[in-house]
């Protein structure tokens, strides 16, 4: 496959355009799925779902194992996630429980014998769990499922560095992590006080070293720009303390302020945030930066060190995105399990249910608790590749298109290829007849161009999605 690295086409990894920015920087989807959640219905349910899974089952293959932890000791004002605070460790184990019978349900119904290729724990704070219900809950996982051992394996787990205690991290890899992701968000003291997460530079730090002296590898800090308090000067110096621990990935997340949806935002005063010219100053800032310090930009908030697994996938033309964002691993259907985790199959997305006392009401009752989701036409599926082909590859082949879905590009996509032709003038994306490339202008504007192939935004479908940048 031809190489998609910008320094390898003699390209900068990126071009910084304000007037373009301003242009193209409208509201628009993330891409985590094509059909977007927006279009999830009430009207596809648990039926659906199982005939989903057993499609699944019966195409075979590996699979990728979520699990949505949502529990929290402390509110971060910033977050947006679905999680319950409570100091309350006991609360753990009946959830895990709960979460194992589910999980005896979804392992019948995708096949307990496919080998679990990838595994993440997200949340909430996965690391809230005491040790002994860690321990069970992957006990529980080994006897349900297919897990592996091998390296190429992919067993994630976020964690909370104030949630870490001399044990944790041992446990954890005793029970088959080999990855972690750590919330930064930010090291400045007035900007984590404002935010309510205290959590001093030593203790990420101590957290990092210990993880890569266990032998934890791809190890991704998250930080989080447009936080209050933060100016173009104080986020340059997190960036500096957060190169000189050198984490092998880094996100880095725009903060987006949507008190009137996400309660705990309404503790964050509007007049203390970065106003949009700096924003975009802190981010431009960034992006030098850490391409500066040998980072190269994946896309879509994401960067990595050459020698990492998404940087090699991205070059070569073989990364994938879903609901945990950039991934190596696009051959696997996606088993979710807990309050609100989305499952995924080539032809379905399906999701659980927000509201915990109804998904334990599900659970307990022996029923799974899926209350929404979508089935996928073949037109889905053909933009779907199309939209991840541009948002994972930077480039699209109509030779490879054509081999896959026996269509001609430029016969099926018509229309967006004549509404694409702004963003051609603009430099956004070159097309030389045989493949559509992504530019260093086009880089950062990715879900602009993605927009232009996704059926349901060209219907005029008004969802408020967060801003492109």
């Amino acid at each position: 496959m031809a190489s998609n690295n910008a320094a390898e086409n003699n390209l900068p990894a990126f071009i910084w355009d304000e007037a373009l920015i301003r242009r193209y920087d409208l509201s628009g989807p993330r891409y985590t799925s094509y059909p977007t959640a927006v279009e999830f219905t009430q009207k596809y349910g648990i039926e659906d779902m199982v005939k989903a899974a057993g499609r699944s089952k019966a195409s075979g293959g590996p699979i990728s194992l979520y699990t949505h932890l949502p529990f929290c000791a402390h509110l971060c004002y910033y977050c947006a996630c679905n999680k319950v605070i409570t100091k309350k460790r006991d609360k753990a184990m009946p959830y895990v429980e709960r979460v194992l019978k589910e999980a005896a349900i979804q392992s019948k119904l995708f096949g307990a014998d496919r080998p679990v290729q990838q595994l993440h724990w997200g949340g909430g704070t996965p690391t809230f769990l005491p040790r002994d219900v860690m321990q069970h809950l992957m006990a529980g996982y080994a006897e349900l499922f297919n897990l592996q051992s091998g390296d190429e394996r992919d067993y994630s787990v976020e964690i909370d560095p104030r949630e870490v205690d001399q044990d944790t991290l041992s446990t954890l890899w005793e029970l088959g992590f080999n990855r972690i992701s750590l919330g930064v968000q930010d090291v400045n003291p007035e900007v984590q006080k404002a935010v309510n997460r205290i959590q001093p530079r030593d203790m990420t730090e101590a957290v990092l070293n210990e993880a890569r002296r266990i032998g934890f590898r791809s190890i991704n800090l998250d930080l989080i720009y447009g936080l209050p308090y933060q100016t173009p000067e104080s986020f340059a110096q997190t960036l500096e303390s957060v190169i000189e621990m050198s984490p092998d990935r880094l996100s880095v997340f725009s903060y987006a302020h949507l008190p009137d949806r996400f309660y705990p935002q309404t503790r964050i005063q509007a007049d203390t945030l970065p106003s949009p010219q700096q924003k975009l100053t802190i981010l431009h800032n960034t992006i030098n930066r850490l391409l500066g310090a040998g980072y190269e930009y994946i896309g879509m908030d994401h960067f990595a060190k050459p020698d990492d697994s998404l940087a090699v996938a991205q070059r070569e033309g073989r990364l994938h995105r879903n609901f945990q964002g950039y991934t190596t691993h696009s051959d696997c259907d996606l088993v979710s399990l807990g309050v609100s985790a989305i499952g995924q199959t080539d032809d379905a997305y399906f999701q659980n249910n927000h509201d915990l006392p109804s998904w334990e009401a599900s659970i307990d009752a022996g029923q799974l608790a899926i209350v929404r989701g979508v089935g996928l036409s073949r037109d889905d599926r053909i933009r779907r590749w199309v939209i991840g082909q541009l948002i994972c590859q930077f480039r699209l082949d109509r030779k490879l298109f054509a081999d896959k879905w026996s269509e001609d590009f430029d016969r099926y996509f018509a229309d967006e290829l004549n509404r694409l032709k702004p963003m051609i003038q603009d430099e956004l994306i070159g097309d030389d007849g045989g493949v559509l490339q992504v530019q260093p202008a086009g880089r950062l504007l990715i879900r602009a161009i993605c927009q232009i192939f996704d059926l349901y935004r060209k219907e005029g479908a008004s969802q408020r999605f967060s801003r492109i940048i």
